[in-house]
């Protein structure tokens, strides 16, 4: 086995080592860099990155990263991992879901090394990181006042990335095609499967959410021969190849009616819009039969936002999704520990 490189590192088989790879200067000169933990094995096997907080306010991954280091033991591994807690170290810094200049850095891919600062952080996590890689799980949350059920999105074309998906044990895995700039058009290009596992909302943690990360990070290092041991498959995914948003058709208060992971029925009223000086009440209804995976949890809107995200089923299998979610609720229990 030999030893693996990075940046201008060398990791020795069965060794930790970690990576600070310079990324840009604040104002005031101060260096800001690009943290990257590597776990190199002492067999041959994938390389894989797990990665987090692309978008700078999505915290859940950052914390799904932090656990899998004190439980990772190279001398047992086989290939390398590469942990990045926090991609868009900006956006972390400032709270925020993009960059100082206002960019989503998750539309910047594979970017230019003398572009604008998404631009350039972009280009250097791709070479350095992305291109050592063979394998990716991208860790994300829903944005600012919306939660999203565990689910992972994938390009379900990609046989090697659903395998994966469906390894990791998410109640819903969404068909999702690659966004020009993303780090999935990239991956995609360059022929690296990858999954990118959303659960919960911006700047808060969701310890439900967070358990169920760490297992199927872990799952998918079973799948990929990585580590030994069974795989903890207690959820069984269901495929979803559509999705639609319901969006608000007056403006007012919203009382919704239905909770994530609710198996929804076409017709169904999931929520009520109310004027704040009146009683009357304007019934919100769905136009599809599927699980709710997204909701908004600002109870206020204006017409046409949108208020909730419905996975797509065919009637048959409405009813295997919902027991894949009613597993998921008593296996992780959302206690922090």
């Amino acid at each position: 086995m030999k030893a693996f490189q990075l940046a201008d590192q060398r990791i020795a088989p069965g060794s930790r080592h970690s990576v600070s790879i310079p990324a840009a200067r604040l104002y005031n000169d101060t260096p800001m860099d690009l943290h990257a933990e590597v776990f190199h094995g002492i067999k041959e096997g994938p390389t894989l990155l797990v990665c987090a907080a692309i978008h700078g306010d999505e915290l859940n991954g950052v914390e799904v990263c932090r656990r899998l280091l004190s439980q990772v033991d190279p001398k047992t591994l086989h290939g390398t991992l590469i942990i990045v807690p926090v991609v868009n170290v900006f956006g972390f810094i400032q709270q925020s879901r993009y960059l100082p200049d206002r960019r989503d850095l998750n539309r910047c891919f594979p970017g230019s090394e003398r572009g604008a600062l998404g631009s350039r952080l972009a280009y250097l996590f791709s070479e350095t990181l992305v291109k050592s890689a063979t394998h990716i799980i991208d860790l994300h949350t829903g944005a600012i006042h919306r939660s999203n059920l565990p689910q992972i999105r994938v390009n379900t074309e990609n046989e090697a990335a659903l395998a994966m998906a469906e390894a990791f044990g998410s109640p819903v895995v969404l068909h999702s095609r690659d966004r020009d700039g993303s780090l999935r058009s990239l991956a995609n290009e360059l022929g690296i499967p990858l999954i990118l596992y959303e659960a919960g909302e911006a700047l808060r943690f969701d310890y439900a959410a967070i358990n169920a990360g760490v297992n199927g990070v872990e799952n998918v290092m079973r799948l990929l021969k990585m580590i030994k041991g069974r795989r903890r498959k207690r959820v069984t995914p269901v495929v979803a190849y559509r999705s639609t948003w319901v969006r608000a058709e007056r403006d007012g208060l919203v009382i919704p009616k239905v909770e994530l992971g609710q198996v929804i029925n076409k017709g169904q009223v999931i929520a009520q819009t109310v004027n704040p000086h009146g009683e009357e009440t304007y019934p919100i209804k769905s136009l599809v039969n599927g699980i709710l995976i997204g909701i908004t949890n600002i109870p206020v809107a204006n017409e046409g936002e949108a208020l909730f995200n419905i996975a797509q089923f065919d009637a048959e299998v409405v009813d295997d999704a919902a027991e894949s979610v009613d597993v998921f609720s008593e296996t992780y229990d959302g206690k922090p520990l």
